[in-house]
């Protein structure tokens, strides 16, 4: 396991260079002074959008302000998350919070005013060539007409957005910063120090005394803070859902898939068809507890390794050629930038005291992206960085491409580049590997990330789903309610052959993602159409790949569901999700013809 060491410790090759953002706090510092001006500039055009000239410069000027705040909220973010327990990083991210509020409050005023205007005038606009750049966004804006309010009703709740999204820092500080957990303790007496970087960690060990240790006593955490956890949800639920009344939609669901226009249908169609396919799931629950030689297979055996040998570990050098081979297929600038993005000191690698648990890339237009990860040696640590660098690519890519205001690719399609890194891993190393023990091991990894992804993230959808409409119904989001949701989920989506431990229906509480509603459906989506993807690319070499590429750089010039069609997948349907399940009964026969020739 890798030494969690304090920050200073850890040499420097291996910690991010947020130098394209700020080259120090200090310049931080004098962003976030300046950034007044910029929000003078936007709110001048208050009242005087009546003309092509008129929108054009506010919306250059408009894109500047969030451009600067983009900076300087990422890089606040950034430092925060190398030790959450600085107060410095998070006095960063507070202010940041506020200048945020005020920016937003500022602009508030441009999509209603402008919707004001006549439909021939707004037509005009939006047709003239000055306006051109921009023509996409404003043919969008239109679209969003009916659910924008007053000018003064759009600033009065942007003024509240600070207070709206506050359940969800709550939430993340008690899961961060002041959670405390016991050591976990293995079959032999040792003691190993339990958090939300070690735990799955510690879940996928072979010493099964070890597991059920650090599964009883990271849920006794959430068990003692359950309560808060209920009250910091709730609080997301309902005011998430106090906005979507507020702008008209029937609900919150709606309105979160209103922004990128996507049916509610392909929401339902994801979790309608997992449904009908559970039997694939089932089947892998039992080959898990054959192959673990098990009476009863329980929550705390679903991380364990199928195959009893010593675990690989893998340098973090050995990561970056592993890496660089998988996505070798994507074309030499792909794989150019990516080499690069090691040499650049992208990346903050290892955990260290206090270090955010998990992983994300971020970054900005101005900066190149970043990614924060806990590096932890094992082949999971591989396919974080493989992961994390699709996003970062189709940033990169974007970035190269669009301009500032088409920059924000969607997260419905974000996920999709991703998840093609990883899947062109699993693909390169099983098709190396000879060893039918070790072959096992990785077919496990694909299967792991279906499971996860997939089924996982399809529970995690129906969750919320359920949660926010018993919230609209005017029904108790208490923590009996919650739980209860939780665990009837849980017995759905792994069926009879998982035992049902306790403190499973406090898990709900540890998912940073549901103070983001409706996010994680967009894991399943991406997944399988990245299923679809990588082989297509794997199949069908460059043609595949260049139209992948070219699929990257939209970034937010379109909307998701119309550029993954051109990338020729059609979410529409429930093709990608039934041909991803195939995919994933096809590794499974695999993986129980290697349990075969083992014996096993």
């Amino acid at each position: 396991m890798t030494e969690i060491r304090k920050r200073e410790d850890i040499e420097e090759q291996y910690k991010w260079d947020l130098g394209t953002l700020y080259k120090d706090d200090a310049s931080w510092e004098e962003a976030l002074g300046n950034l007044d001006t910029y929000i003078e500039k936007t709110a001048s055009w208050s009242g005087k959008l009546s003309d092509a000239a008129s929108v054009r410069g506010l919306l250059d000027d408009m894109f500047s302000l969030y451009t600067q705040v983009a900076n300087i909220a990422n890089y606040a973010f950034l430092r925060s998350s190398e030790n959450t327990r600085e107060a410095a990083g998070q006095s960063m991210v507070q202010r940041t919070s506020g200048a945020e509020a005020k920016a937003v409050t500022a602009s508030a005023f441009w999509r209603p005013e402008l919707l004001s205007l006549d439909d021939e005038k707004l037509k005009e606009i939006i047709g003239d060539p000055l306006c051109g750049p921009y023509r996409f966004l404003l043919e969008d804006l239109v679209r969003h007409k009916e659910h924008t309010l007053s000018a003064k009703e759009e600033q009065l709740l942007a003024s509240f957005s600070e207070s709206i999204n506050a359940s969800g820092r709550i939430a993340e500080t008690l899961m961060d910063a002041d959670m405390v957990y016991e050591d976990a303790v293995d079959s032999e007496g040792n003691r190993h120090p339990l958090n939300d970087s070690t735990f799955i960690l510690l879940q996928s060990d072979l010493d099964r005394s070890l597991r059920i240790s650090s599964f009883e006593n990271f849920y006794a955490g959430y068990r003692q803070h359950i309560n808060t956890y209920a009250a910091a949800y709730t609080g997301c639920v309902k005011g998430r859902t106090a906005e979507a009344k507020a702008r008209s939609f029937a609900s919150d669901r709606e309105m979160s898939l209103h922004d990128d226009n996507i049916p509610l249908s392909v929401y339902d169609n994801l979790i309608e068809t997992v449904h009908n396919r559970m039997d694939a799931m089932y089947r892998y629950v039992r080959l898990r507890k054959r192959l673990l030689k098990l009476d009863e297979l329980h929550y705390y055996d679903l991380y364990a390794p199928l195959v009893q040998e010593e675990k690989a570990e893998y340098s973090y050098e050995d990561a970056q050629k592993l890496v660089l081979k998988a996505v070798a297929p994507l074309g030499e600038e792909y794989g150019s930038v990516v080499k690069g993005a090691f040499a650049n000191r992208w990346i903050d690698v290892y955990p260290n005291e206090g270090k955010a648990n998990g992983a994300y890339s971020a970054g900005t237009y101005t900066s190149n992206p970043y990614i924060m990860m806990n590096y932890t040696g094992t082949l999971d640590s591989i396919s974080v960085i493989a992961h994390e660098m699709g996003h970062s690519m189709q940033s990169w890519y974007t970035n190269h491409n669009q301009p500032v205001h088409y920059s924000n690719y969607s997260i419905f399609v974000a996920e999709v580049a991703s998840t093609v890194n990883e899947n062109l891993l699993a693909e390169q190393l099983l098709k190396e590997e000879t060893d039918p023990k070790k072959k096992l091991s990785i077919l496990n990894q694909y299967l792991e990330g279906f499971k996860g992804t997939v089924y996982r993230q399809t529970m995690f959808a129906e969750f919320e789903r359920e949660a926010h409409a018993m919230a609209e119904r005017g029904e108790s989001l208490d923590r009996e309610s919650l739980c209860s949701l939780y665990e009837t989920l849980v017995r759905r989506y792994f069926g009879e052959d998982l035992v049902m431990d306790e403190q499973v229906k406090y898990e709900w509480a540890r998912i940073p993602h549901f103070y983001m509603p409706f996010y994680v459906y967009v894991y399943a989506t991406g997944y399988c159409t990245a299923c679809a993807l990588s082989q297509m690319i794997l199949n069908e070499g460059k043609e595949a790949a260049d139209r992948y590429i070219s699929f990257l750089k939209m970034g937010g010039s379109r909307y998701p569901i119309d550029e993954l069609k051109e990338a020729g997948v059609d979410l529409t349907t429930t093709e990608p999700i039934e041909k991803a399940i195939d995919q994933f009964e096809r590794v499974l026969d695999e993986a129980e013809k290697m349990a075969d020739l083992l014996g096993l």
